[in-house]
């Protein structure tokens, strides 16, 4: 597996050696955090560092409430926030969908007003698009509408965008799997339910992973620079499905002739791991919804793959993709 080339950062990055290494100590030092003893105290203590940690690497000066993943955050802003009203965007991840299918689809501002949540992801996860989520608060303060924002695909990469309600995820960016966070500008827009973190979640909260969480955003760096990113986009010509603002490390490719299927079957049996969209919605044989709502043509669409950088890609795996990816024209 050394040879491998994983390009599939936007379902899962690999774990950052600096997380490991938090989530051991805070392992060895292991009790319930919400235990009165000395060695919950110390848990605690711990716990509260990571927050403060995470809150200071996030550049966020509002509220952190620890989750067990993006999906559980979603949940919990689209459930618990004080609006009955759920307006989405038609590119959100599904677990957006799953946590209010009674949500709309709209795009018409007279709507919005302060029963209203709207929904605006940062960063598309199938196309890298990158949503003007600023702007619209901006828009919405006169209405007095709750914006969430879905930032997991952005965190730890891009400036957070000015939100109500920000969601956040550690295994996107080098931290462990099975913790997140909702971030909140205000605990008066959400309606607690009791149990742990202050009352907003259920479960006891994952100190170990907290630690990772925080010692990955603070490591930071990605070892290619903006420019090799910049240039692996040039590369892939017109084969690259563009629809605005885009990030430098989400890409949607479409191929002239060969199904998304067999690329990625081809693409594997090179040692290249790549993905037909969404990690929670790519093992479907159906369009993705996200290209729908983009414009393109089922054609199109069904010949797309996404390819996505991490902390750890190197320019060399860049360069073995592109190689590959000629060798099917």
């Amino acid at each position: 597996m050394t040879n491998r080339v994983y390009l599939d950062h936007a379902a899962t990055s690999p774990l950052r050696p600096e997380a490991r290494a938090a989530m051991d100590e805070g392992l060895a030092l292991w009790s319930n955090p919400s235990s009165p003893h000395a060695e919950g105290r110390k848990a605690k203590q711990m716990l509260e560092d990571a927050r403060a940690r995470i809150k200071a690497s996030l550049d966020w000066d509002g509220e952190v409430i620890f989750t067990s993943g993006a999906s559980e955050a979603l949940w919990i802003a689209l459930n618990r926030a004080k609006a009955t009203r759920r307006i989405v965007s038609a590119v959100e991840h599904d677990a957006v969908f799953r946590a209010a299918p009674d949500a709309k689809i709209s795009k018409d501002e007279s709507v919005f007003d302060t029963d209203t949540l709207l929904a605006v992801q940062h960063v598309n996860s199938e196309a890298g698009v990158i949503n003007p989520v600023s702007a619209m608060r901006e828009t919405l303060k006169s209405t007095g509408a709750i914006l969430l924002s879905d930032c997991a695909q952005s965190a730890g990469k891009l400036t957070l965008p000015d939100a109500d309600l920000l969601v956040v995820s550690a295994h996107k960016l080098g931290g462990p799997i099975g913790i997140g966070a909702l971030l909140v500008r205000d605990f008066n827009l959400i309606e607690p339910m009791g149990g742990h973190e202050r009352g907003y979640r259920q479960g006891t909260e994952n100190m170990p992973a907290a630690l990772g969480f925080a010692s990955a955003l603070e490591a930071g760096e990605w070892t290619t620079t903006a420019e090799e990113r910049a240039n692996f986009a040039k590369e892939l010509g017109d084969d690259l499905l563009t629809f605005g603002d885009q990030t430098d490390y989400i890409f949607a490719l479409a191929h002239p002739s060969i199904s998304a299927q067999a690329l990625l079957i081809r693409l594997d049996g090179q040692g290249i791991a790549v993905s037909a969209g969404s990690a929670c919605s790519s093992g479907t044989l159906k369009k993705s919804r996200v290209l729908d709502a983009f414009g393109v043509s089922d054609v199109v669409a069904a010949r797309t793959i996404r390819v996505s950088l991490g902390w750890n890609t190197t320019t060399a795996e860049l360069d073995r993709f592109l190689e590959a990816w000629k060798s099917l024209a």
